[in-house]
């Protein structure tokens, strides 16, 4: 069970897990310096924390599903139906924190979910979330027949420009659901098994491991985090959208990849996710200051973990 052993060592971290998103991070930091204008502006760099909130809390699950050798497509349907859901409560009336309740208990049920598709009726990862994310795009269209809700307490879009502690909100929540998935990944029983999933499943069964509970555990907190992004999302758009936050789950995927967590044999680095967020919302952001369009910008994410992957690649073969 060699893959057990988790990472030691800043410099054996910045060195073998992902040194190719150091290198393209600096890059598009440089790059975007020059030929944006206001990149390097106190405001867009407040822009760029905040716009990557949302998308590192669904990326950090994220990395604990794919350490699992799993993969979770639903999280931006789900997104989607928490924030219609939040935005819908809160047009009916009811208190914002019932409202927050209501999106976080829709995550975690579709989160659960997604974890009993896996584990108990054994779905394979990409078909069991497939199904999810049809189901979850469907219920948020037919909640308003496809219509967004805009009548919601201002409460909610206040949040999102809210400063605690002298930090934007958004990028407070982020720290600490980092540290939070931090510590279950690194300090816990939890993150032992997490890792054992995908480097030796059959071991971790045969030393007792409960494979079943720690799946639909995985799951099931990786829904928690899609409601918590799900109330940001509403928060940022200042409304509940159905289909506006279909193709998160494609970014948290590049940023699991570009940070240099493997597809197989749980072999990953968490904080190699947070680099591989601000990768992607670099790019993204100084694309949209030089006027590319967003399709152009979805391209640039693909081709950007392609780029990672090689250079990865090419220094694992010399």
């Amino acid at each position: 069970m060699a893959d057990l052993a988790l990472p030691t060592g800043l410099s054996r971290r910045l060195h073998v897990r992902s040194p190719g998103i150091w290198v393209i991070l600096a890059l598009l930091i440089l790059v975007f310096a020059v030929t944006a204008p206001g990149f390097l502006s106190q405001r867009n760099i407040t822009n760029i924390g905040q716009q990557s909130s949302i998308l590192l809390i669904l990326a950090l699950p994220m990395t604990l599903i794919i350490l699992t050798e799993g993969l979770d497509l639903s999280m931006g349907a789900l997104t989607g139906l928490v924030s219609m859901g939040i935005a819908l409560t809160s047009s009916l009336g009811y208190p914002v924190p019932v409202a927050i309740l209501v999106g976080l208990s829709i995550g975690f049920a579709g989160g659960l979910f997604n974890g009993v598709l896996v584990a108990k009726l054994q779905i394979p990862p990409f078909v069991g979330t497939l199904g999810t994310l049809g189901m979850a795009q469907g219920l948020a269209v037919v909640m308003t027949d496809g219509q967004s809700i805009v009548d919601i307490a201002d409460a909610i879009p206040d949040f999102y420009s809210a400063r605690v502690l002298g930090m934007p909100a958004p990028v407070l929540v982020a720290v600490i659901a980092y540290a939070v998935t931090h510590f279950l990944l690194y300090r816990t029983q939890f993150g032992v098994a997490v890792f054992a999933l995908g480097g030796n499943r059959e071991a971790w069964k045969l030393a007792g491991g409960h494979v079943d509970r720690c799946l639909i555990a995985v799951y099931g907190f990786a829904g928690l985090m899609v409601g918590i992004a799900g109330f940001l999302f509403t928060a940022r758009m200042s409304a509940g959208h159905p289909t506006a936050s279909l193709g998160m789950e494609f970014d948290a995927l590049a940023a699991v990849a570009l940070g240099g967590t493997s597809f197989e044999r749980g072999n990953g680095w968490l904080f190699g996710t947070v680099l591989g967020v601000l990768a992607i919302g670099v790019l993204r952001n100084g694309l949209n200051l030089l006027g590319f369009a967003s399709s152009m910008q979805v391209v640039s994410v693909g081709l950007l973990v392609l780029v990672a992957l090689f250079i990865d690649g090419f220094r694992r073969g010399s």
